[in-house]
């Protein structure tokens, strides 16, 4: 065949598109056909970014498709699991060991009265019979010191039992004596959770003198040496007046309430402070108190 005068020749190893006059792709071999029963290899998407049309041109980037909404329903965020927390975590506070309070300053000779405890961080425990008021006078100092303090009632935590309770009017027995350890270790770590976050605290409780061991001792365990007791001991008429005012299972007996203050007699001969609130206001009283704390912190008690 001859072509016309004029006519360009189609580029070599190309043939030439008569057709169309243009000239066509290269022509590579591809590669060998899927093995049979094998899936087609997947190429990109007709409208995916970087695809390519049926006639070999590139296509323009496209937006990606909205995602489908429900009407009242927010499509959820994308949610990044926190990292494991370490092994040693318990989620529980790690107090540190409670050491002695500090003591304030003492008072220059001629000073004038004892200032109290003032600013001071310590921790208190107010011993004494039924009736004798101890919960009503912490509570009052508590709330009147100048700086953080906390009151803490044994007998308020005892009773955070409900089904079960052991209540002591029907008997003292095995039950009622763990609960009132339960309590105890439970008011202990309450008071060191305080005063690791210096927060003053006093705790009240009737502790016979008689019962070191699982009384006082116990007590000194749970705390820490710093405790600084006192007890509160008015006499026989004033605590059998105040318990014939209570009501509940706060209310004893006459004879149990003559037994407690019996054996409190005790601390006479122990070397702790006692304070006799039989003609003292709640507010002497919690003055009186502060004033012997003020001196237990210069001359701690031995006990």
């Amino acid at each position: 065949m001859q072509h016309a005068v004029g006519a360009p020749l189609p580029p070599p190893h190309q043939p030439g598109n008569a057709a169309a006059g243009w000239p066509q792709q290269a022509h590579h071999p591809g590669p060998p056909p899927p093995p049979p029963h094998a899936p087609a290899p997947q190429g990109p998407p007709p409208h995916a970014p970087g695809g390519q049309a049926s006639h070999g041109r590139p296509m323009p980037p496209q937006a990606p498709p909205p995602v489908p909404q429900t009407p009242g329903l927010a499509w959820p965020a994308p949610h990044h699991a926190p990292p494991p927390p370490p092994r040693d975590t318990t989620g529980h506070i790690h107090l540190p060991p409670v050491a002695p309070v500090t003591a304030p300053p003492a008072a220059e000779p001629g000073a004038g009265p004892t200032p109290g405890t003032g600013t001071a961080t310590l921790a208190v425990l107010l011993i004494g019979p039924a009736g004798a008021g101890k919960t009503t006078v912490a509570r009052y100092w508590a709330h009147h010191r100048r700086v953080p303090t906390a009151h803490i009632s044994l007998d308020d935590v005892r009773e955070w039992v409900c089904a079960g309770f052991a209540d002591p009017q029907s008997g003292w027995n095995d039950q009622s004596e763990a609960q009132y350890r339960l309590a105890r270790r439970t008011c202990g770590f309450a008071a060191r959770n305080f005063l690791a976050n210096g927060i003053s605290c006093i705790l009240d409780d009737a502790v016979f003198p008689d019962r070191p061991v699982v009384g006082l001792g116990g007590w000194k365990r749970h705390v820490g040496p710093g405790l600084l007791p006192v007890v509160l001991l008015p006499g026989l008429e004033i605590v059998l007046e105040r318990n014939a005012e209570r009501s509940g299972n706060r209310r004893l007996s006459d004879e149990e309430v003559a037994g407690i203050h019996g054996r409190m007699a005790g601390w006479h001969a122990s070397g702790l402070p006692i304070i006799d609130n039989s003609n003292y206001d709640v507010e002497t009283t919690a003055r009186v108190l502060d004033e012997v704390l003020a001196r237990s912190l210069t001359s701690p008690p031995t006990w």
